[in-house]
């Protein structure tokens, strides 16, 4: 047999490249696409309540990017590619028009970062319908119950589910005695009514109800308004319903007895928090800052996590439609690694996340909830919030 010759050993190397190329080429165009979008509208930027936070405009965005980096490198190996498309609406823009035009029929999962009133809106458009939308900004129990929809899954923990943590640890610590204050706002009259409901579940006493109504100029007021409003009956802690930071922050080290704070300031209730270190949470964490420059905040975490969702699903089933990949996400085969400890999950009765809840003070991380001793047929994390019993939600999934 004649030896091959140099310039057909050339060619038939050139061949092996070109067809491995093109094989390549063929399983890469043979992808699997999950087309993700994020959607949310600029935030008008509040009057400053302290020096201390300067103010974030784009929570959120930064955790559904890191979030896609994951899913693709897991993509690598299961044939899938995960795409996000980002669509911010003007200050001043309609946010129904934006959904249908630039949304449209190219996305069939959207992490929707809005309040709850546009949350919604946006959810009973025609063109939402058939589509799932991940909510990464809201804690309303209401959307939770009575105002569900069937094509929304919601990220945070309600305001149920961090009553409910708050009050776990308060049985725990025997400080069954609550003096409750109340900010102005709406949010804040919800707030309370969580606290209040998480009081009565867990047996608390309300000693007082108070609804602050003392100037917002706290810095100025605290020292001498503080003492004199909080002299009440003898209570184990001051319970503040402040979402917005108006006053809360001005109670502690001032109240007329000496008293521990918890609520919306002191020791308060998060789905996250930047001293949170365990189960893996230092490596998302440094990620997380490393790419944005600042600490990870509650709605980046429930972005990430809304992305990750849908890469875990799509993963499990190995598809990409809509219908089959929310019917394994509210299934009990599905499983969230959120590093915190316990795998997450969805209710099936509300589409909400259940989850660990933090317990934290300002640079130290307190407890996890649900706190050891707290017992369910099921899973313990459905200690926190509305059970199935108890939940006025009518869709099915």
């Amino acid at each position: 047999m004649r030896p091959i010759t140099q310039p057909l050993q050339i060619t038939v190397k050139i061949l092996f490249v070109i067809h491995l190329l093109s094989v390549n080429f063929v399983h890469a165009e043979a992808k699997q696409i999950i087309n993700i979008a994020y959607f949310t509208q600029e935030q008008k930027v509040p009057p400053p309540l302290s020096n201390l936070d300067a103010f974030i405009p784009n929570k959120g965005v930064l955790g559904s990017e890191l979030a896609i980096d994951d899913n693709n490198t897991t993509g690598q190996f299961t044939g899938q590619k995960f795409v996000l498309k980002k669509f911010i609406v003007p200050l001043d823009g309609n946010v129904a028009d934006a959904f249908n035009k630039e949304v449209g029929n190219q996305f069939s999962y959207v992490v929707v970062n809005l309040p709850a009133n546009s949350l919604n809106k946006v959810a009973d458009l025609s063109a939402a319908k058939q589509k799932l939308l991940l909510d990464a900004a809201t804690v309303d129990d209401a959307l939770r119950n009575e105002q569900c929809r069937n094509n929304v899954l919601h990220i945070l923990p309600n305001r149920a589910m961090r009553a409910d943590a708050l009050a776990q640890y308060m049985m725990k610590k025997r400080w069954n005695k609550w003096f409750l204050v109340i900010g102005a706002t709406e949010e804040d009259r919800l707030f309370a009514e969580a606290i209040k409901r998480a009081a009565k579940r867990f047996g608390m006493k309300l000693v007082e109800e108070k609804t602050w109504e003392h100037t917002y100029d706290a810095r100025r007021t605290a020292q001498s308004d503080v003492a004199v409003f909080t002299q009440v009956d003898d209570y184990d802690v001051l319970v503040v319903a402040d979402e917005q930071g108006q006053f809360g922050e001005y109670l502690e080290y001032r109240t007329w007895n000496a008293r521990p704070v918890i609520g919306t300031q002191g020791l308060v209730a998060t789905s996250w928090h930047r001293t949170h270190e365990q189960w893996g949470a230092v490596q998302i964490q440094n990620r997380f800052k490393e790419q944005a420059g600042r600490w990870m905040e509650e709605q980046d975490y429930a972005a990430y996590l809304a992305v990750r969702a849908v890469g875990e699903a799509a993963t499990r089933t190995k598809s990409n439609d809509v219908n089959k990949l929310k019917d394994y996400m509210l299934s009990d085969a599905f499983a969230l690694q959120g590093y915190k400890g316990n795998p997450l999950s969805f209710r099936s009765w509300d589409g909400q996340l259940r989850q660990p809840v933090l317990l934290s003070a300002p640079r130290s991380m307190v407890a996890v909830a649900p706190i050891e001793g707290f017992l369910h047929p099921q899973t313990e994390l459905d200690t926190l919030g509305y059970d199935q019993p108890e939940s006025t939600c009518k869709w099915s999934k």
